[in-house]
């Protein structure tokens, strides 16, 4: 039987670091299935998925914990089943504290989950200040009114001054 695994990990960053991870997993006939990692602050950090027989699980965690240089946690996963409505996000606006907490407690209050969230902060081209950009892969309940999620984040992006465009399944094709 497989057990998945959900390991994060952060890192001074260097050259290595994937290869290191890589070869524990392999070693103990794991299977790397999905990844999400980045550089941030000197730091590499990240977020995998892998599958391994039940049995040599155990292991797995020991070695992955005793890798030099690096604080891992692993945790157990289990199967979870999700909403079935799947939304895609983007904002874009002037960089300014805040905007990730009132969109993330928009989301929450409407029962929506995040499976994905990317943001960076990038100069504007023409003002010189900076941009906040967000992209998020989101499921909602199959009950949830879209219009009624979507006015409510199209009034949030008037207060924070953000353009905010979700997508469901009505939208696309």
């Amino acid at each position: 039987m497989q057990q998945l695994l959900v390991i994060t990990f952060t890192s001074p960053d260097r050259p290595g670091i994937v290869d290191a991870l890589a070869t524990v997993v392999r070693a103990h006939d794991g299977n790397w299935e999905s990844s999400r990692m980045a550089s941030l602050a000197g730091r590499f950090a990240g977020i995998l998925q892998v599958a391994v027989d039940a049995e040599r699980a155990d292991d797995l965690i020991d070695a992955l914990q005793r890798i030099e240089g690096m604080e891992v946690l692993v945790e157990r996963g289990s199967e979870w089943i999700p909403a079935m409505n799947r939304l895609h996000l983007e904002l874009t606006g002037a960089d300014r504290p805040g905007i990730v907490r009132e969109v993330a407690h928009a989301l929450a209050d409407a029962g929506v989950n995040i499976e994905e969230l990317e943001t960076e902060t990038v100069e504007a081209p023409m003002s010189g200040g900076l941009l906040f950009r967000a992209i998020a892969e989101l499921q909602a309940p199959e009950s949830l009114p879209i219009e009624k999620l979507r006015a409510s984040l199209e009034a949030i992006a008037q207060d924070l001054m953000v353009e905010i465009s979700l997508v469901g399944p009505a939208d696309a094709g």
